[in-house]
């Protein structure tokens, strides 16, 4: 026999639709095509927000928001630093109480 005889005779036997992809394959295929497009532009959106690194040593210094009024002022005069911290100190010695003005001394007597 001979090689076309033969390949005759397979095509013959072969239904028309073996090897052929159908509409719903190309169908699959776009779907899956647009599903991955709006993944990858999506997923570029969330990667445009991450730091450029997560060492806080790269981080750029925050904001730092005084405590007090004394703070603000940049000027550094010689004894500022030691007259804000005895301002912010508790008082060693309490001023005389009201009722004890009131009473004194000669009311006890």
């Amino acid at each position: 026999m001979s090689t076309a005889f033969q390949t005759v005779l397979a095509a013959e036997e072969l239904p028309e639709d073996i090897g052929k992809a159908g509409p719903l394959g190309l169908l699959l295929i776009v779907v899956l095509l647009i599903a991955t497009a709006l993944l990858v532009k999506s997923m570029s959106g969330h990667l445009k927000r991450l730091p450029r690194s997560f060492d806080p040593a790269d981080q750029e210094p925050g904001i730092v928001v005084p405590d007090d009024l004394s703070e603000l002022d940049a000027r550094s005069e010689p004894g500022q630093e030691l007259l804000d911290t005895l301002r912010r100190a508790p008082l060693a010695i309490e001023p005389p109480r009201d009722d004890d003005r009131r009473n004194g001394p000669a009311a006890q007597g």
